[in-house]
């Protein structure tokens, strides 16, 4: 009979991976509220086609708004593709997949994920990848 202290576990149990799933779920709703926010100022959706009504530095406005418009959109498209990340995830979870490190096969750590909850990569496996680091 084996001894379960010495068993190296090759993927979370499914009440771990509910739990992953909770934290996941509750980050997806801020983050889908968030990219809400942002589209919403990107295409001025809350104006009420009132921003013509005050001329008043409209020169200024207008170059702070294109600025603005621009910002907002990197910003919604960093946001979708966490969306899309956090969705990756939920998929990686309902495969029992969720949490094993694509680089070494081994566990990511429970506070990396908790952290970073996405993530694919164990630190050592991100450490190597990123340029300039050992």
């Amino acid at each position: 009979m084996k001894d379960p202290e010495n068993t190296i576990k090759t993927r979370y149990t499914d009440e771990e991976l509910e739990e992953f799933k909770t934290l996941i779920l509750h980050k997806l709703e801020k983050a889908q509220h968030d990219l809400k926010m942002l589209t919403d100022a990107y295409t001025n959706n809350n104006e009420h086609g009132t921003n013509d009504t005050s001329p008043t530095f409209k020169v200024l406005e207008e170059g702070y708004q294109v600025l603005s418009k621009e910002e907002n959109s990197r910003l919604a498209s960093r946001q979708q593709k966490f969306i899309t990340s956090l969705d990756n995830a939920l998929i990686r979870i309902e495969n029992k997949t969720y949490g094993i490190c694509r680089a070494t096969g081994k566990l990511i750590a429970k506070e990396r994920l908790r952290s970073v909850p996405h993530a694919t990569l164990c630190i050592d496996a991100k450490l190597k990848q990123s340029p300039g680091r050992n």
